[in-house]
């Protein structure tokens, strides 16, 4: 199998029940064999792909109270490969060497990934760090991150992070319709409109995407993977959705408006963006095909997952019909939108 589909693959083809055989006994043990010292003191936290955990630790040299925890993730089998995860830690090493601010893992004695005694999940630690997810961004806010994501992408263009997921109609559109139909949470009454519709939208974009520069981009830069403190400003965090695409992604995942307010937005954040890298405007257009994508690929994502008892609690309605037809009518929508888009890269972006 060559690399390429190798990486497909590893979005979601594993299993998932070995998650169920984590206890806190077992998440302290594989953490003090590291040679730190736990105090027993383990919280869950939110996280729905993999599980992540705020440990306490017995750390006499700690200066701040966060230095009294670590945070383990435990990625979820089947989803990523070793060489992808070495992929997603040199990136956040790259970014750290950098002083970026992104949470890069702790490394012991010269390693950073860690498997449980049967081999079946990886792991690491990061240090804790506070912060909050900003409800708004304020136009200094937007300049700070336009300056700080223009770095991230130039350094993100100095490896090419090769066992990454390529963010592609084909990994994103065609392969995730065909993990949606086969699945078989999408109602009977709908799957015949669904397969029609993201058949369209595909082929309706597919053009857009001829001869795109990709690199190594963030690929889930929302508000919730950004956070931000006083003393420290804003940092990125959650990069193991890490792939390699168009850099486009990463801005309208910040700001993901359509309205002139959006607009005004963009411009305030490309203009301080450009201080530091230069930017694509032609890649403006692929807003509408990449949001589309982004849907897509997070009904894909839910059904491959619905075996896990916890999304099903996150997403009650998703077997529902009133999901579904919502899901119609915002595809409908990609699509109109989508056909207005200029073929020729130059041939302007408009708001898109």
């Amino acid at each position: 199998m060559n690399e390429e589909n190798k990486a497909v693959d590893a979005w979601g083809a594993g299993k998932t029940q070995f998650f169920y055989q984590l206890d806190p006994v077992s998440i302290l043990k594989y953490i003090d064999q590291l040679g730190l010292k736990t105090t027993g003191r383990c919280l869950p936290l939110n996280s729905l792909e993999n599980r992540v955990y705020e440990i306490e630790i017995d750390n006499p040299k700690a200066k701040t109270i966060s230095e009294n925890f670590v945070i383990a993730k435990f990625y979820r089998p089947g989803r990523w490969s070793k060489d992808q995860i070495k992929d997603e830690h040199q990136f956040l090493f790259d970014l750290q060497d950098a002083e970026l601010p992104a949470i890069a893992p702790l490394r012991f004695d010269g390693e950073s990934i860690f498997e449980t005694d049967d081999g079946e999940l990886f792991y690491c630690l990061f240090p804790k760090k506070g912060g909050r997810n900003p409800d708004e961004f304020n136009e200094d806010q937007l300049r700070q991150l336009g300056r700080l994501l223009g770095r991230l992408h130039l350094i993100g263009q100095k490896r090419k992070g090769q066992h990454r997921v390529e963010l592609n109609i084909d990994n994103y559109g065609h392969q995730n319709l065909k993990s949606v139909l086969e699945d078989n949470h999408l109602p009977e009454n709908y799957k015949e409109s669904y397969e029609s519709l993201v058949k369209q939208f595909i082929t309706t974009i597919t053009p857009l995407f001829k001869n795109l520069a990709i690199q190594r981009i963030h690929g889930d830069c929302h508000k919730g993977n950004i956070l931000y403190n006083e003393n420290d400003g804003f940092f990125f965090i959650d990069f193991d959705d890490f792939v390699r695409g168009p850099v486009v992604q990463d801005l309208w995942t910040i700001i993901p408006g359509r309205d002139d307010y959006a607009q005004r937005d963009k411009d305030t954040f490309l203009e301080a963006y450009e201080l530091w890298n230069e930017f694509p405007y032609q890649q403006l257009r692929l807003i509408e095909p990449l949001r589309g994508l982004r849907t897509i690929h997070f009904d894909a994502w839910i059904g491959k997952r619905w075996a896990d008892p916890s999304f099903e609690t996150a997403f009650p309605h998703f077997k529902s019909d009133r999901y579904w037809a919502e899901r119609m009518i915002d595809l409908r929508e990609l699509i109109s939108m989508c056909q207005l888009i200029p073929t020729d890269p130059y041939g302007g972006y408009g708001n898109y």
